[in-house]
């Protein structure tokens, strides 16, 4: 976690303090089950949370002991000793480190998916506001980089609010598949602890029980929600990309606010850099790496070895806390991004109404041009227009060939802006809903 991109309540969820802190809670809540099963004492239950539910953990011993015996549950079970006293002989009765772990990790990847899934909510909310403020605000809309068809830049809004209200449901989706418990015991086959103790605990952390578990929970778990995770960052970067491009200098249609005394760049004082965009598309690029060794992780020996574990200590918290950061700085970019509707009507207009051909396509073919004449007769005046800077509709109504299907004023009818937009209320209503 880089302090740079860190924000503090994702990082409070993968703190040391917080991590045996949950162990701890697995471990309560186990003995409580084992007590009440009748398989240790009820006051060693009641003395484990007397002495360790307000205890505040001595990372630093936890990290001697594992020195000396290289096994960080171990480590810690014996510093909970030193806190519980006798009592704690009966923590850990028939568990394997793996429940502990496990199960740790799965409600940390729970807590960090409601952070997220609060985050998109942010992103949600300024794309929505922002998309009605320019509903019918109209701009060019380009295909391979290149001038195409009108749009309006609330229907690009729209897009990236269906877009992530899909990540919300994928989200959502993944922290359910990742909220499982497993306290099966070695190899999971629940011989030395009962399958109750599992249900108990699932309950009280507010997990589901993993129907069946090896010595650890299933990896094709948390593939999914690292993969998940990246299809949301995916995300983010296509909708930071979009506003570099907007941003460009002979394009600038929108730009990143740009804050009274901030500097663009160190030599040039002159400069608004779209710097917020660009450090998406790098945060990006690293939560998207995470999913390849989450994958990976998947193919573990037999009942378990340990190859995921070095895996998970560093994706865990770096994949959620940089993807935190990105969404909550793509919600203030949306809400704050200066747009110049001038602008976009300025380069709608620069091609002198070519962004219209294809109408002009389709209504000669209605007036009886042939398919194959009629794009050769548009073609032919639009690349005059395109090289000489001409107006395309002045070229079609003296082109004798394409006079001899549309009168002047069905030429002119095929340049009407306002056809373009004509179902935006309609796209709108499919994503926002009729309220």
């Amino acid at each position: 976690m880089i302090p740079r991109y860190t924000r503090p309540e994702m990082a409070a969820i993968w703190e040391a303090q917080t991590r045996f802190r949950i162990w701890f809670e697995i471990e309560a809540h186990a003995t409580d089950a084992l007590a009440a099963l009748g398989v240790v004492p009820t006051e060693a239950a009641r003395a484990v949370w007397a002495k360790g539910k307000g205890a505040i953990f001595d990372i630093a011993r936890i990290e001697e002991i594992e020195r000396e015996v290289k096994h960080d549950v171990v480590a810690f079970l014996t510093h909970l000793a030193e806190i519980v006293g006798p009592q704690a002989r009966f923590v850990h009765q028939g568990m394997t480190s793996s429940d502990v772990l496990d199960t740790c990790l799965n409600v940390q990847l729970v807590r960090a998916a409601d952070l997220l899934i609060a985050d998109v909510e942010a992103v949600l909310a300024a794309l929505k506001r922002r998309a009605f403020e320019f509903k019918t605000t109209p701009m060019v809309g380009r295909s391979h980089g290149i001038h195409a068809e009108p749009t309006t830049f609330g229907l690009k809004l729209a897009y990236a609010y269906a877009e992530f209200s899909r990540a919300r449901d994928r989200l959502t989706a993944a922290r359910r598949e990742v909220g499982t418990c497993a306290i099966s015991g070695s190899v999971g086959t629940f011989a030395q602890v009962a399958p109750a103790v599992e249900a108990h605990v699932s309950k009280a952390m507010g997990l589901m029980v993993e129907p069946i578990s090896t010595q650890i929970i299933p990896r094709d778990r948390h593939a999914m929600y690292f993969a998940t995770l990246a299809v949301v960052a995916s995300s983010v970067e296509r909708l930071a990309i979009e506003i570099r491009h907007l941003q460009r200098t002979e394009v600038l249609e929108a730009e990143e606010y740009f804050a009274p005394g901030q500097k663009g760049s160190s030599s040039m004082p002159h400069k608004r850099n779209p710097v917020l965009s660009e450090n998406l598309t790098g945060l990006a690029r690293m939560v998207r790496a995470y999913a390849i060794p989450a994958l990976e992780n998947v193919v573990l020996w037999h009942e378990r070895d340990i190859s995921h574990s070095s895996v998970e200590r560093m994706i865990g918290p770096d994949a959620t806390v940089t993807l935190d950061f990105a969404l909550h700085r793509l919600a203030g970019l949306i809400d704050k991004l200066v747009v110049y509707p001038q602008n976009m009507r300025k380069n709608l207009d620069r091609l002198g109404g070519l962004v219209h051909s294809q109408r002009v396509l389709l209504a000669l073919t209605q007036k009886g041009a042939p398919r194959e004449e009629a794009y050769r007769l548009v073609q032919r005046n639009a690349m005059r227009a395109w090289d000489a800077g001409g107006d395309f509709q002045a070229l079609l109504a003296v082109d004798p060939d394409v006079r001899k299907y549309l009168s002047e004023s069905e030429i002119a009818a095929n340049f009407d802006l306002g056809y373009h937009l004509k179902e935006v209320d309609t796209i709108f209503a499919r994503v926002f809903g009729t309220t």
